[in-house]
């Protein structure tokens, strides 16, 4: 997806909260921001995001989804949401983000398949709030400065 829109690549840790009960704000304000983004059509996603996500619902929640509703739920996904590929151009610029910024390896790939693809904002809790890398910028949706009407929400 090529654009210069305000459209949103969503990390994994925002969709793995909307099935994580232990922290009910976590879990509505990611569930809102979701759903407004795929209403609005600014929802992306990378690959990597979905495999993660399997993982992550199907083991390390309290309660675990199983394997059948987890691939349900990825199957929603790719339906409702951009999916972007990781490609060897995303590998070789996310290696070159852990040289240039120290980023970990996998949110280097989610900074790059966002920058490659034109896509200007990243929801994530694993980069500080309002960090701006080449053309990338990092948004918590959970704290409590995020701006819910960026989204097109009331705050």
């Amino acid at each position: 997806m090529k654009n210069g829109s305000g459209a949103f690549l969503v990390d994994t840790n925002i969709l793995v909260c909307v099935h994580d009960p232990r922290d009910r704000f976590k879990q509505e304000r990611a569930a809102s921001v979701l759903n407004v983004l795929i209403r609005s059509r600014q929802a992306a996603l990378s690959v990597q995001c979905l495999s993660e996500f399997f993982n992550a619902t199907t083991r390390r929640l309290p309660e675990p989804l199983t394997p059948a509703e987890a691939l349900s739920q990825l199957e929603k996904f790719v339906a409702s949401c951009y999916v972007l590929d990781l490609t060897p151009a995303v590998v070789i610029e996310g290696c070159s983000g852990v040289v240039r910024h120290g980023l970990s390896i996998w949110d280097a790939l989610i900074w790059a398949v966002a920058k490659l693809n034109q896509v200007p904002l990243v929801l994530t809790e694993d980069a500080p709030h309002g960090r701006f890398l080449e053309g990338v910028h990092f948004m918590n949706p959970f704290v409590h400065d995020f701006d819910l009407r960026i989204l097109g929400l009331s705050s």
